[in-house]
């Protein structure tokens, strides 16, 4: 095994989460604007949306794994679990810690769904919009490949289809009309 395994096992891990984590968003828009038509059928884009938003959770963990083992830069436990600590882009790599901890909240939250308030599942939800935009950072300023053309390429082709889908779930959200509240008298 070469002594620089767990490096790149590290740099392709942060990779395919923060991807998984794109796609993800990008499913979950689908599902809740319906931009992309009543067909697939909302309960498979909902599981796909699902499996995606897990795979970013066990691909960041792969990622924060590696870099514990790796021993080019030194990661231990209070680098990897305390933000700005760290000597290696200590900004870039907080960002990064922080966004961990979202993504962990809002799988947490999404695999308890069933047992919170709609309100408080949904304000949760919402850190998605901010994990991606702290990851993305993390990943254009702390990442080693951040300066390779492809990569910077999909970064930026990914964040532009999530904002246009944002927008258009913004747009479909004022399109529909409120619920009903029922009144009830004193």
């Amino acid at each position: 095994m070469s002594s620089q395994t767990w490096w790149y096992v590290a740099r392709s891990g942060g990779i395919v989460a923060w991807s998984t984590l794109a796609i993800s968003m990008f499913w979950g828009l689908a599902l809740s604007s319906r931009f992309l038509g009543k067909r697939p059928k909302p309960n498979w884009m909902l599981d796909l949306h699902r499996f995606v938003g897990g795979l970013a959770v066990v691909f960041t963990a792969i990622h924060v794994a590696a870099l514990v083992l790796d021993s080019y830069i030194p990661f231990g436990p209070v680098e990897i679990l305390i933000p700005f600590t760290g000597e290696y882009h200590p900004i870039a790599v907080g960002w990064g810690v922080i966004a961990m901890y979202m993504l962990v909240a809002v799988e947490i939250t999404s695999l308890l769904r069933k047992k919170l308030k709609k309100r408080t599942w949904r304000t949760i939800h919402y850190l998605s919009y901010p994990l991606f935009g702290l990851s993305t950072v993390h990943l254009w300023w702390a990442g080693t490949d951040r300066t390779s053309m492809p990569l910077r390429v999909g970064v930026l082709v990914a964040t532009v289809v999530l904002v246009f889908s944002t927008v258009i779930r913004l747009m479909n959200a004022d399109a529909e009309p409120l619920p009903r509240r029922r009144i009830v008298s004193e």
